[in-house]
């Protein structure tokens, strides 16, 4: 009985520890992101026409120069799934079945993981190196808040990016899709637009935007945080990087879900 005691307690002991751990980085990711609310609703007056050009090359960075990227998969990812549904389009509503499995579920996720592959990574191990090689204390030293000068960018640029390629990606899964499938194969799409026009509702544009954000917000702060939070340590900076990367994906995951919950079920 004695061995199997002591190995039950070190059992709850491993298990106590790792719930404690994972409660105090949800608070300090949390106490992270209040800090860049607090900064952004109160961004001083200093510096705002460097901001909007940071704002505007991470939207460069995130949104257009991924479009090489997400345009090849929508059409793809839309041509399959167009392909299979138009084979049972008689028995079910095409319309109805592409806007749900599209428009509401792959679209948001595939871009999310698009921009965590491309952005979250970056600005992760940007971020990194600027605090292993004490460039952040060097900003606090001169008097300029990290959050405020680089951050705040990241988080706007990156949000704006997300919702602009939804929008991209449902386009071209949708209208390329089904025009390939139209071009390629026989399949009756004569209908296909009108359907879609009736299947899609002014709640999924809303849910669309809501998910572009909390996405958005989610990716940046996630990076932005394991980047500050990495070791002084060149090496600690592919271990924040993972860890950022599998981070933004789960938490896209559960704020998924928790949307689709609120409005769908």
């Amino acid at each position: 009985m004695r061995p199997l005691f002591k190995a039950a307690v070190q059992v709850s002991g491993h298990l106590g520890r790792y719930t404690i751990g994972r409660g105090k980085h949800f608070l300090d990711l949390f106490a992270f992101a209040y800090r860049m609310l607090s900064v952004l609703l109160h961004r001083p007056e200093e510096g705002r026409r460097l901001l909007n050009t940071v704002i505007l090359e991470q939207i460069y960075f995130t949104a257009v120069q991924a479009l090489p990227i997400i345009i090849p998969i929508a059409l793809l990812l839309g041509s399959m799934l167009l392909i299979q549904f138009a084979k049972i389009s008689p028995h079910y509503d095409l319309g109805k079945i592409t806007v749900l499995l599209i428009v509401r579920e792959f679209g948001p996720l595939i871009t999310a993981l698009v921009v965590i592959l491309r952005s979250a990574t970056a600005v992760t191990i940007e971020t990194g190196y600027m605090t292993v090689l004490h460039e952040m204390e060097s900003m606090e030293m001169a008097g300029i808040d990290p959050i405020h000068i680089y951050s705040i960018p990241r988080l706007l640029g990156i949000t704006t990016a997300v919702l602009c390629l939804f929008l991209v990606f449902d386009l071209t899964a949708v209208l390329g899709g089904g025009f390939v499938v139209w071009t390629t194969t026989q399949y009756p799409m004569a209908n296909f637009l009108g359907q879609i026009a009736k299947a899609v509702s002014g709640m999924d544009i809303v849910v669309g935007i809501i998910k572009g954000f909390l996405f958005g917000t989610a990716i940046a702060i996630t990076s932005l945080y394991r980047g500050f939070t990495t070791s002084r340590q060149i090496t600690a900076i592919p271990v924040s990087t993972s860890k950022a990367a599998v981070e933004c994906l789960f938490y896209c995951l559960v704020l998924h879900v928790m949307v689709s919950v609120a409005f769908y079920s």
